[in-house]
C-alpha cells in the first residue's frame, strides 16, 4: 500500500520536494536535507496504515504535535516519515464517575484547561506553551508552574493507547485508582520523547476546580535572598501552587514583547507566587504567612495580584521564553538541581558570564528547583567563536549541575541537543537499561532514532 492509498486527501499528505520548512528546519538542531513524508491522519487506523507503510517500506518515523518542543526532540535526521498527530485533536469524553478526560493527542493543552474548568474540574499540569499538545506533553512528561503542590503530567496519565514501532496496538495504564498488577510500562511511555511508541488516544484524571485563587509578587535586591525565601516558605507548609522565579533583566524583555506593565519598580530578582482553594479566608491565612516570610527576609516589595493584574503578571511570566528567544540567538536548559542549590547554579552561571562574554539570564519553578538558564549570543557576531564558546560554557554548567546532584532536564526532555550531556551525567548501568528497553520494544530503531537513547 502507498502513501496516497492511506492519506487520500492530499491536504494531510506532503510527499519529499512538498514538504515546508516547518517541519525541516528546527531551531536548535539546523536545517534538514529531506524528510520523506509527512502525514497527517485523522484516526488511529491510519496511524496504525501509516507505521506498517513505514515497516514495509524500513523507513525511520517521527511523531510530532504542535513542534513547540526546545529540546530537538522532533527534528528529522534520517529521511524520516513525519506523522504530525495536530489533525487528531478532539476532546473525547469527560467521565464524570471516574473524574477522567479522554481526548486525541493533537487536542492543545488550553483547550483542555478551557474544556475542563468550564464543567467546573481542574487539569493542574500547566507548561508555559499552552498551545502545546497534550501528546507532546504526554512524551516529554511535562511540568510547568503548578507542578510544585500538583505534581506533572505523569501524575494525571490514566491510560495511554498506542501504535507500537510494528503497527502492533496496545493501551497502557488503567482507570482504576491502585494497581499493582505487573511492570506499569505506561510510566515508561511517558517521557519517553516518541522513541517507545505513538499514542492515539489519552485519558487524564481531572480534579474539582479550586474556588479561589490569588496571586502575589515579592521583590528582593537579589537572587540569592529570594532562594532563601524559597526555602522558608516551603519549609512553612503553606504549600503554594506556583512558586515561580526570575530577573529585572528578563521581565524587562517580556515587558517589551507584551506591551504590558510589571507591577512593581522595585527589586531585582523576583518571586511569583499563587495559592488555590476552596475558601478565601484559607487562602488569606496563608498569605499572611507568605508576608511574614517576605518580611524575614527583608522583601523590597509585596504585592497583591487581583483581576487584570494578576493576568498580567502571568502572562508576563508566561512570555518570557518566547521574549529571550526573540531577543537573540540563545540556548535554554531546563536543569534541575535540589532545591537548596539553585543560588549556587545560579551564581556559577554568572562567573562564566563573566569569564566568557556570553550573557547568562536565568527564570524558573523554584518551588522545585527546576531551572530555565538561557545562554545568549548577544553581539557576538562570529560563528565558529558562538559555538566554541557556547560548546565550553553548556561543558561546564552541566558538569557544575551534575557536581550538584541535579541532572540536564526537568520537563522539556532530552532530544538531540542534550543527548551528549546526558550521556556523561548517568550512570552507564542506566543507560545501558535504557537501550535494552529500547531495543525490547523498537528492535529496528524505527521511531525517532538519534533521540534521548544513547
Amino acid at each position: 500500500m502507498e502513501l496516497v492509498e492511506i492519506i487520500k486527501d492530499s491536504s494531510r499528505l506532503f510527499i519529499g520536494d512538498e514538504v515546508g520548512q516547518d517541519y525541516l528546519f528546527d531551531e536548535y538542531v539546523g536545517q534538514a536535507k529531506s524528510v520523506h513524508a509527512v502525514a497527517l491522519p485523522l484516526t488511529h487506523e491510519e496511524v496504525v496504515a501509516l507505521v506498517k507503510y513505514a515497516n514495509e517500506k524500513d523507513l525511520k518515523i517521527i511523531a510530532r504535535g504542535a513542534g513547540t518542543g526546545l529540546s530537538g526532540a522532533t527534528a528529522p535526521l534520517e529521511n524520516e516519515l513525519i506523522i504530525d498527530l495536530s489533525k487528531m485533536n478532539k476532546i473525547i469524553d469527560l467521565d464524570l464517575n471516574t473524574m477522567t478526560l479522554t481526548v486525541e493527542p493533537g487536542v492543545q493543552l488550553h483547550e483542555i484547561q478551557e474544556y475542563v474548568e468550564s464543567r467546573g474540574f481542574f487539569y493542574p499540569p500547566d507548561p508555559g506553551s499552552k498551545n502545546s499538545t497534550i501528546g507532546g506533553n504526554v512524551a516529554t512528561n511535562a511540568g510547568g508552574m503548578r507542578a510544585v503542590k500538583y505534581g506533572v503530567t505523569r501524575d494525571y496519565v490514566r491510560t495511554i493507547r498506542l501504535v507500537l514501532a510494528d503497527g502492533r496496538e496496545l493501551t497502557v495504564g488503567t482507570l482504576n485508582v491502585k494497581s499493582s498488577s505487573g511492570y506499569d510500562i505506561k510510566d515508561l511511555f511517558i517521557g519517553s520523547e516518541g522513541t517507545l511508541g505513538i499514542s492515539t488516544l489519552i485519558q487524564l484524571k481531572v480534579i474539582p476546580l479550586p474556588k479561589v485563587k490569588k496571586s502575589y509578587i515579592i521583590a528582593f535586591d537579589n537572587l540569592l535572598e529570594a532562594t532563601r525565601c524559597v526555602n522558608t516558605i516551603l519549609h512553612s507548609g503553606i504549600a503554594p501552587t506556583a512558586l515561580e522565579f526570575f530577573e529585572r533583566d528578563m521581565i524587562q524583555l517580556s515587558e517589551k514583547e507584551t506591551g504590558l506593565v510589571f507591577p512593581t519598580k522595585k527589586g531585582h530578582s523576583f518571586l511569583l507566587a499563587t495559592f488555590d482553594g476552596d475558601d478565601a479566608s484559607f487562602i488569606d491565612q496563608r498569605a499572611g504567612v507568605l508576608k511574614e516570610i517576605a518580611d524575614k527576609h527583608e522583601a523590597e516589595d509585596y504585592i497583591i495580584l487581583e483581576g487584570q493584574s494578576e493576568k498580567d503578571a502571568w502572562k508576563l511570566r508566561d512570555t518570557l521564553l518566547t521574549a529571550v528567544v526573540n531577543y537573540t540567538e540563545q540556548v535554554t536548559m531546563d536543569e534541575t538541581v535540589p532545591i537548596h542549590h539553585i543560588a549556587t547554579i545560579y551564581e556559577y552561571t554568572k562567573e562564566l558570564e563573566a569569564k566568557y562574554g556570553l550573557k547568562l539570564m536565568s527564570f524558573g519553578h523554584a518551588g522545585d528547583g527546576n531551572l530555565h538558564t538561557c545562554v545568549l549570543r548577544g553581539d557576538i557576531e562570529s560563528d565558529s567563536e558562538w559555538h566554541e564558546t557556547l560548546d565550553t560554557v553548556l561543558n561546564l554548567l552541566y558538569n557544575k549541575i551534575q557536581e550538584l546532584g541535579g541532572l540536564p532536564s526537568a520537563e522539556h526532555g532530552i532530544g538531540i541537543i542534550k543527548k551528549k550531556y546526558f550521556g556523561k551525567m548517568m550512570d552507564p548501568v542506566y543507560l545501558d537499561l535504557m537501550s535494552s528497553i529500547k531495543t525490547s520494544f523498537d528492535p529496528t530503531n524505527r521511531l525517532n532514532p538519534g533521540k534521548l537513547v544513547i
